[in-house]
């Protein structure tokens, strides 16, 4: 077992018991990697505010990752966060930096380096997001602020959360956005549109592993297509997709580089990427 001393830099994942599983492999396989005295552990957290507190008090504690279902409310006991995550609403990331506790989101960055490095433009492109919730919002966010696509189009089935989506991103962006309920007339028409479609919902992963909300025959082959879904590996979306001759991103690509982008807020060194990413697969194998 890892002996753990007074100098040993501590990180954690308060939240989604799946995070719990595979954030601490492979940050730890990380930090072995590069010889670095830091460790990651998981805690189940339910009081956030005393727990940023707890941060606050432990010298050696150098951030966390958040997931579901507090990434709303660690942003309220955070003394800084970036203008975009602000903007989001949300955050997945805690840097404790001398006195002061900084917050950030790494989910949409990981999702755009997700479509550069799989060689998709986005700038000047029409996009469509299936989804409007918490990830939607990241990734739809950091699209609008850093991505400059020609069009964002936004379907869900739930109008409410689509709207206010919708709403804040034409408020908080010179994007054109595009909002419709979710439906078979609306969802064929965006497909039509689309030239990078990019799926939000956790259609396609347990238990509705089989399920996709794109009929086969709506993917063109000059399409890209991103499933943010990670378990399972390949999504019915992403396999119908991709049987249409379409450029398909994998979920697990946005999971890693947000993993990375949290190990290197963290610990100032670049990450060893492929170092996560073996682990990260093994993980997901079992």
């Amino acid at each position: 077992m890892r002996t753990i001393s007074p100098n040993t830099q501590l990180c954690a994942v308060m939240g989604n018991p799946v995070g719990h599983s595979l954030s601490p492999a492979i940050h730890n396989a990380g930090y072995a990697a590069l010889d670095l005295d830091f460790v990651y552990l998981a805690c189940r957290v339910e009081d956030v505010a005393a727990a940023l507190g707890g941060v606050r008090a432990l010298g050696n504690f150098r951030g966390l990752s958040v997931t579901i279902p507090h990434k709303i409310e660690a942003m309220r006991h955070v003394d800084e966060v970036a203008e975009v995550d602000r903007a989001i609403g949300s955050i997945n990331t805690v840097v404790h930096e001398g006195d002061k506790l900084i917050g950030f989101g790494t989910d949409g960055p990981g999702a755009l380096k997700a479509l550069a490095d799989a060689g998709v433009a986005v700038e000047g492109r029409r996009i469509l997001m299936l989804g409007a919730g918490g990830a939607a919002r990241a990734i739809g966010f950091t699209l609008a602020w850093k991505a400059a696509p020609a069009e964002l189009t936004l379907l869900d089935i739930h109008a409410e959360m689509l709207r206010g989506l919708a709403a804040d991103l034409r408020a908080g962006s010179a994007t054109p956005i595009v909002d419709a309920v979710l439906a078979p007339d609306t969802l064929a028409e965006a497909m039509a549109r689309a030239e990078v479609v990019i799926h939000c919902t956790p259609i396609g992963m347990h238990p509705k592993v089989g399920a996709s909300l794109v009929p086969a025959g709506l993917f063109r082959p000059e399409q890209a297509v991103f499933d943010i879904v990670y378990t399972p590996l390949e999504t019915k979306l992403l396999a119908d997709a991709r049987a249409r001759g379409c450029r398909v991103i994998p979920g697990v690509e946005m999971f890693l580089n947000q993993a990375v982008l949290q190990f290197e807020y963290f610990t100032g060194a670049p990450a060893p990427a492929a170092v996560m990413r073996r682990v990260l697969m093994e993980q997901l194998s079992r």
